[in-house]
């Protein structure tokens, strides 16, 4: 197992107008980003929202697939989903983690947008792999996590790049992309 988990938060993230909002959780997210993160035999996702009934709704769909008609269905996808948990903040992550560890885990902020100065795939890689704590990559939703949490961070990972003047990525393709480029072979 990798000593890197991803953490995908709902609040506090802007929305299309630039004002601090919440989003809903999505069945898709929590899907592929599960099967994303067991696919790279990372130590866990974490849904984090702040409403209990957003968390009673990951929570059901995660039950779905891993215990219910769902699990005899797809199995891969039960297997997948048993590694998601869900938070309501980022602190609960970062506590479950630690004592998962035994160390706090240091933190990787995620945006389209360069907002400070970053860390590179490369030396996230190389940082995953001499750490004694472990990493948590925290992916937003919406359009992005405010400037203030990221700032909050321990590191900000290097945006990926895009040829036009539309940078909208899904983020679960911006976590496929993301987590290539950190574990690449080459």
């Amino acid at each position: 197992m990798i000593k890197l988990a991803i953490a995908l938060i709902h609040f506090p993230i802007y929305n299309r107008t630039g004002r601090v909002s919440c989003t809903n959780i999505t069945n898709f997210d929590i899907h592929d980003i599960a099967r994303l993160a067991r696919t790279y035999n990372l130590s866990g996702y974490y849904v984090v929202h702040p409403f209990e009934s957003q968390r009673e709704i990951a929570l059901r769909i995660i039950k779905y697939w891993t215990s219910g008609k769902g699990a005899q269905i797809n199995p891969d996808r039960a297997e997948a989903l048993k590694i998601v948990k869900v938070a309501g903040t980022l602190q609960e992550v970062k506590d479950d983690l630690k004592d998962k560890f035994g160390r706090p885990p240091y933190t990787v902020y995620t945006d389209a947008r360069p907002l400070r100065d970053f860390i590179s795939p490369s030396q996230l890689r190389r940082k995953i792999r001499t750490s004694k704590r472990p990493g948590l990559l925290v992916l937003g939703t919406g359009w992005g996590i405010v400037k203030e949490e990221i700032e909050r961070g321990d590191y900000f990972l290097e945006p990926i790049a895009h040829t036009s003047d539309y940078n909208h990525l899904s983020v679960r393709t911006a976590a496929s992309i993301i987590l290539d480029r950190i574990f690449k072979l080459r």
